[in-house]
């Protein structure tokens, strides 16, 4: 029985961008989290990632026990894991590393918990490959950052247990993420893919000089994107069919679509493409520095959410959890 207990402490293995950012929201949940990174200098850039995340999650609001307080570091991965009741492991897309670590954190971790990683890259069948307990191994995907997109994509591998996968889910959806369960494991899972089919097409607009780079994103950020925001593709189609729905939108408007997907570019990334993406984004930054950036693109993501809320009249959660409170 996998976490049979509550939850109260969380190892995260791993603490570049996506490590620090979920380090964050668990602390910000009232979890113990108890963190590892060999890299230099990790532990006090861990600590001045949360002090600064710290000021935006307070527009929504903390679990009563949340506190940067609840944070230790870990001088190695036996300490770190060794008591933890969930791991979050974020540590980079190399795949021999990755079986290495998970066999490490298998042997090393109480037997009721269960072990995620955040990667985009590989599949957890590989990572799980040489543990001799794959079962309760699964992929806890997030979307940068963590700490504020609520999406976490969960994927389990060939020798997962499903049991371990619901649990993941249900975890997540207890601490206000909106996971899906990715059934089958594909390269990249969902949201990347769906990433990579929209910027192909950005890509070939700029390439084709029908629009510079600037536009483009425009063309993005304000119209579909927009409603991106609110409703996904599927049930703004149902929207688009009218008092007909998705049946009048499917009978009169897939021919023409579908016409279009056989337009669509296969453009590839010459230098020249590169640099011309690059000069664009550039000249649209301005002399605002990717962290200032950042800070912008959060505090429009948190309003985002709060509105949705506010509309919703509940959280983000899906339905039957809206107002579930892990108690820590």
């Amino acid at each position: 029985m996998f976490l049979g207990k509550p939850v109260r402490r969380i190892a995260v293995v791993g603490t570049g961008v996506i490590g620090a950012s979920w380090a964050t929201l668990y602390l910000a949940r009232g979890f113990d989290v108890i963190a590892i990174d060999p890299a230099p200098s990790a532990e006090a850039n861990l600590r001045r990632y949360v002090d600064t995340a710290w000021q935006a999650l307070a527009t929504l609001g903390f679990s009563p026990k949340a506190s940067p307080e609840h944070l230790w570091f870990a001088t190695d991965l036996g300490q770190a894991v060794a008591e933890a009741d969930f791991v979050q492991e974020s540590t980079p897309d190399q795949s021999e590393l990755k079986i290495k670590l998970f066999s490490e954190m298998d042997r090393l971790t109480p037997p009721a918990s269960i072990i995620a990683s955040s990667s985009s890259g590989l599949t957890m069948t590989v990572m799980q490959s040489a543990c001799e307990h794959p079962e309760r191994c699964v992929i806890g995907r997030p979307l940068n950052p963590p700490h504020i997109i609520p999406l976490v994509e969960v994927v389990g591998g060939e020798k997962t247990s499903p049991e371990a996968v619901q649990q993941t889910i249900s975890f997540y959806a207890s601490i206000g993420r909106k996971p899906i369960h990715v059934r089958k494991e594909v390269v990249g899972h969902v949201a990347h893919r769906l990433q990579a089919a929209l910027y192909r097409e950005v890509a070939n607009l700029i390439d084709q000089d029908a629009l510079d780079v600037a536009a483009v994103d425009a063309a993005v950020c304000w119209g579909p994107g927009l409603r991106w925001g609110v409703m996904g593709p599927n049930l703004l189609f149902h929207l688009g069919g009218g008092s007909g729905g998705i049946h009048h939108f499917m009978e009169h408007f897939a021919g023409p679509m579908t016409a279009l997907w056989k337009d669509l570019g296969n453009p590839e990334l010459t230098p020249k493409l590169k640099q011309t993406i690059i000069d664009g984004a550039l000249r649209q930054a301005g002399d605002r520095s990717v962290e200032q950036l950042a800070r912008e693109r959060d505090k429009v993501s948190l309003g985002l959410i709060r509105l949705r809320r506010k509309f919703a009249g509940r959280s983000t959660l899906p339905a039957g959890t809206a107002r579930t409170r892990r108690k820590t």
